[in-house]
Parts: C-alpha cells; sequence; structure tokens
C-alpha cells in the first residue's frame, strides 16, 4: 500500500501517461477507447487502485493540491480562449436542463426516503438530531450546489456529526458512480444524441469556433512564451486565492459562516473564471496559440485521476439503507433529465453538464464538460457558479418534504 503523496501523484501522473500512449498508438486502442472513452479510465483506474488498497488516499493532500491549484488554472487557461457570444448562443436548452437537475434532486430525496420506508420503516424512525432526514438535507446540499451548501445544511439541520460520515461516504459512492455514467455516455454522445433525437449543432459551432481558433493561432511556442503563460496562469490562481479570502471575510461577517458567499472555495473559482473571461477580450486570448488550452487540459485530466482517488467501491456495503436512499434518489434524477431531455429534443451535453453542475459543481463540472471537448469546460463552470447560488434554497426545500414524508 502506497501512503505517500509523492509516490501516489507518480503513480497517477503515470496511470495517465499510459493510457495517452497507448491512444497514441491507434490500432486496436482506437477501438477501445471508442468504447471506454479515455477520461473514464483516468477516473476509474485510481479508485480501483483505492479499493483494492494499492493506494491510501485517506489521509492525502492531492484533492486540496488539486482543487485549489490544478483546477483555478485550469480554469483560467480554458477560459482565455472562450468564444462567450457562442455559449451565450447555445440557446435556452442548457438553462432547461441545469433546471430540471436541481428538480429532480428536490423531488428525489422525499421520494427515495419514502420509497425505502415502505420497505423499512426504520429509515425514517430515527428522532431529533438522529432523524436521517436532516442528514439527507446536507446530501440535497451537497448535490445542488456543493461542499459549502452541504455544511450550511449540517449545521442548519443540526444533525449527528457522529452518523455524518455514513452520509459523507453516500455522497462520494452515488455522486461518482453517476459520474462514471455520464464520462462514459460522454465518448458515444453522437449514439444519445441520435436516440435524444437532439440537435446538437449548437454545441457543434462552439466546439468548432472555439478548436478553429486554437489551430489558427497555433505556433511553436519559446522557452519564454511557456514562462509567460505559467506566470500569467498561476499568477492570476495566486490573486484568486487572496481576493477570495478577502471576500469570504467580508461576507462572513455580512451573513455568517454558513452563507455560500461565505466560502472562500466559492470565489476562488468565481474569481478565476472571470479573470478568464475579462482577458478573453484582450490580447492574452493570443496565449491559446502557445497552447493554453492544451496545458489546462492536463490540468483537467491531473484533476480527474485524483477526484478517483476519492471512491472506494467497497463503501457501497456500509449504511445500506442511506445507500439505497442514494442510489434511487440519483436515479430519479438521471431519468427526470432524460426524459425532459428527450421531450424537448436537448443534446446530452447539456444532460451531463447541467446534472453535474449541481451534483458536482465546479470541481467536475467543467471534467464532464471537457470529456465531449476541452474548449467547452467553461460552460459548465458557468453553470456550476449557477448551482452555487440555487443550492441553499434547493436543498432548504428538499428537507422540509422529506421532513414530511418522516412525519418529523
Amino acid at each position: 500500500m502506497f501512503l505517500s503523496d509523492t509516490i501516489i501523484f507518480g503513480i497517477l501522473a503515470a496511470i495517465l501517461g499510459i493510457l495517452f500512449y497507448l491512444r497514441q498508438r491507434g490500432g486496436v486502442w482506437d477501438k477501445v477507447f471508442t468504447f471506454v472513452p479515455i477520461i473514464l479510465l483516468a477516473y476509474l483506474i485510481p479508485s480501483l487502485l483505492v479499493s483494492f488498497g494499492v493506494i491510501d488516499a485517506s489521509n492525502s493532500n492531492l484533492w486540496t493540491i488539486a482543487k485549489d491549484y490544478f483546477l483555478p488554472a485550469a480554469l483560467v487557461l480554458l477560459t482565455l480562449s472562450i468564444d462567450l457570444k457562442g455559449i451565450i448562443g447555445l440557446g435556452p436548452k442548457a438553462l432547461i436542463m441545469f433546471f430540471t437537475a436541481t428538480l429532480g434532486i428536490i423531488i428525489g430525496g422525499p421520494i427515495a426516503l419514502w420509497i425505502v420506508a415502505q420497505f423499512d420503516p426504520s429509515i425514517i424512525a430515527g428522532q431529533g438530531a438522529d432523524a436521517a432526514w436532516r442528514g439527507f438535507a446536507t446530501l440535497a446540499g451537497s448535490w445542488i450546489g456543493g461542499g459549502a451548501n452541504q455544511t450550511a445544511m449540517l449545521e442548519v439541520y443540526g444533525y449527528n456529526i457522529e452518523n455524518y460520515g455514513a452520509m459523507v461516504a453516500v455522497d462520494i459512492v452515488v455522486a461518482n458512480i453517476w459520474m462514471a455514467f455520464l464520462l462514459y455516455g460522454a465518448g458515444m454522445h453522437e449514439r444519445v444524441d441520435r436516440w435524444l433525437g437532439a440537435d446538437s449543432s449548437a454545441v457543434d459551432r462552439l466546439r468548432d469556433s472555439m478548436a478553429s481558433f486554437s489551430e489558427r493561432v497555433a505556433r511553436v511556442p519559446t522557452a519564454n512564451e511557456l514562462i509567460v503563460l505559467v506566470g500569467f496562469t498561476f499568477g492570476t490562481v495566486a490573486f484568486s486565492h487572496w481576493s477570495a479570502g478577502w471576500l469570504s471575510y467580508w461576507f462572513i461577517n455580512m451573513m455568517g459562516p454558513d452563507a455560500v458567499l461565505a466560502s472562500e472555495f466559492f470565489w476562488i473559482v468565481v474569481n478565476a473564471t472571470t479573470i478568464g473571461l475579462l482577458f478573453s477580450f484582450t490580447p492574452a486570448r493570443e496565449l491559446e496559440g502557445i497552447g493554453a488550452s492544451k496545458i489546462g487540459t492536463v490540468f483537467i485530466f491531473l484533476l480527474v485521476a485524483v477526484i478517483g482517488t476519492k471512491m472506494d467501491i467497497f463503501q457501497l456495503g456500509d449504511a445500506p439503507l442511506f445507500m439505497a436512499v442514494g442510489l434511487i434518489w440519483m436515479t430519479i434524477h438521471s431519468v427526470l433529465l432524460l426524459v425532459v431531455a428527450r421531450i424537448i429534443r436537448a443534446p446530452f451535453f447539456f444532460v451531463a453538464v447541467g446534472s453535474k453542475a449541481n451534483v458536482g459543481g465546479a470541481a467536475s463540472a467543467p471534467v464532464v464538460a471537457g470529456a465531449f471537448h476541452p474548449a467547452l469546460a467553461p460552460v459548465g463552470v458557468l453553470l456550476a457558479v449557477l448551482g452555487y447560488a440555487l443550492g441553499t434554497y434547493g436543498a432548504i426545500l428538499c428537507a422540509e418534504m422529506m421532513r414530511a414524508v418522516s412525519g418529523g
């Protein structure tokens, strides 16, 4: 078992290197990666290494590094060449699927809790701080907004902290199983779009326009230019952290520590994205010519691999009743998304990104969007920010309905 972050990171990097080397070889590997997308393998292989005890990331700081360094750096690099007009041109279907995803979480919780209670009423028998619905309120916060909303719900509803670990396990396992399905779907989205009867032309136009811009300005970078790019990127990351600290401190004093706007991570994501967007209107956009989005994609894949170390498939056996509620809940969420997508003929891209903007937030929405094409990652970021804003309100509504189902 490997415990050292240095060794674990090296293993993750080696896994990515082997996967991309095999894809580069072509031949039979083209068929393999057609059926099993490379980004899904980049996620699943680390999770299997954790599950079978090859690596132990339980005390690792790699996730902190990934979300504090890799994620904001990727957001800056991927938004530099963004076509904001093209994103607006995606039309209303993107927002419809986002709000459908939110609705699926809000109604999915009480329905899933009611279904499981029909088979085992003990799930709603808890009283006071031990009442299961209070714990599921934290899950609703996580699956609509993210970690800040989850913490807010823990404080608002006062769930017994000793039982909270089981809810965290449900959160991680169920959300990551769903992410695996979305990444698989991203690799075969043309077939899914045909089944949905979707018109993905707007997504294709945005992808092609951003890709053509990259090709048009592409050149062989000098060491001087790469150092400028690295300096710009991590200088922006540093500023995002610094300004996020001040903004978080200000909102804590104004609204209390549990408010979504009091989350420092929220402001890191917003600041990095905003700066990237602003510079996309300046000559800094030309940094795409020396590979800004390509380096951003490297950070995204490193982020995916680190996320994979957070999932242990054997945790499915812990707290089986809670896990059953979580799995049914996510099934309701996914079925509702597919039904609405079929009705309005929305492309699978909107289904996947709308879902992960809720369930995964800014940490994984750009990952899923980038699985369709690296140039599309910023779409996930912009929707995830909207998820942060709605998380607390949606989670409270969901929690109150689960309270009613439990008779509490």
